[in-house]
C-alpha cells in the first residue's frame, strides 16, 4: 500500500485539539482499514516530515441510527441507518516536532 493511501483525513474535535497542546503532541487521523502501525508511522513521517514516537490504532464500531419515519429501534426495524466502521490512529510525535495542519484550528 502506498504511503499516501494510508491517511484519509485528520480528525479534528475538541479532544484532539487538547492532545495537540500536550508536551508530546498527539494527532488523530482516519486511516485505511488495511493499514498497520508501521505503515501509518511511515505515512505520517513522509507526509509531514516529523519523527513519530508512538502509534495507537482503534477500530471505531458502526453506529446505528433510527430513521425519523420509524419508532422501532430494535434489530428487526426496517428503517435503521448505519454508519460504517472505520479505523482511527493516534500518532504521537517527538517534543520538537509539530504538524502545522492542526495548529490554530480551535
Amino acid at each position: 500500500m502506498h504511503p499516501y493511501e494510508v491517511l484519509k483525513r485528520p480528525v479534528i474535535t475538541e479532544k484532539t485539539q487538547w492532545q495537540v497542546g500536550y508536551e508530546k503532541p498527539q494527532y488523530v487521523f482516519e486511516v485505511d482499514a488495511r493499514a498497520n502501525k508501521q505503515q501509518i508511522k511511515e505515512a505520517v513521517e513522509l507526509a509531514f516530515n516529523v519523527t513519530v514516537t508512538r502509534v495507537n490504532v482503534i477500530v471505531m464500531p458502526e453506529k446505528r441510527r433510527r430513521s425519523p419515519r420509524s419508532r422501532i429501534t430494535g434489530r428487526k426495524a426496517k428503517h435503521i441507518q448505519r454508519s460504517p466502521q472505520w479505523k482511527k490512529a493516534i500518532v504521537q510525535v517527538s517534543e520538537k516536532d509539530r504538524i502545522p495542519l492542526f495548529e490554530g484550528v480551535a
